[in-house]
């Protein structure tokens, strides 16, 4: 039941994702709606997240004119939404911090100095772009960092939880056998075997 839950909510994020993609909108709702929900389908395990990826590009092939930018955007946040989910699936909480680095350093060296390689190359230095792109990746690696400490302390009640239920053994049901002629010899006795 917990799987069918899993694969049901991954498969509706992307089908949403997929929706929002095929319809048309702006460079700014579709980058929030693309990383946001990339992330949260993440969270269901599987390969939701790197499907998510590749959704961002089903802009280009949708009846409508894809938003402008989003030739350069895709790109660019398709890359370091990779390389965050790689970072992300390498560990537990502690690499959260390492996975946003690894998804907001790009875009700011690209926002600081990509004007400078490509005098045309706006968009990432755009506010806009920049903080679209950042608040989604706080809120999608905020839900995992909750996500994943909920799990890792409903897993430490649940172990203390057996320990105390192993421990709540009465004493009568476990029996010792000790040989009396060993106590009655003394501590230089001969130990059998």
């Amino acid at each position: 039941m917990r799987t069918a839950l899993r694969l049901l909510g991954g498969w509706a994020l992307l089908g949403l994702l997929a929706y929002l993609m095929w319809t048309p909108g702006a460079w700014p709702a579709l980058l929030v709606a693309w990383v946001l929900l990339t992330l949260l389908a993440d969270e269901f395990g599987g390969w939701f997240g790197y499907l998510g990826v590749l959704l961002g590009g089903l802009a280009f092939f949708a009846p409508t004119p894809e938003p402008a930018g989003w030739s350069v955007i895709v790109p660019l946040v398709g890359g370091a939404l990779l390389a965050l989910l790689l970072v992300k699936h390498s560990g537990g909480p502690f690499v959260l911090p390492f996975a946003a680095a690894v998804f907001a350093l790009p875009l700011l060296a690209v926002a600081r100095f990509g004007t400078e390689l490509d005098p045309g190359l706006k968009l990432p230095g755009d506010p806009a772009f920049l903080r679209g792109a950042l608040l989604a990746v706080a809120v999608g690696l905020g839900v995992s960092l909750i996500r994943q400490v909920t799990q890792a302390l409903l897993r430490r009640r649940a172990r203390q939880r057996a320990a105390t239920l192993a421990a709540g053994v009465p004493l009568a049901a476990v029996t010792f056998d000790f040989p009396d002629a060993l106590a009655s010899e003394g501590h230089d006795a001969p130990r059998p075997g």
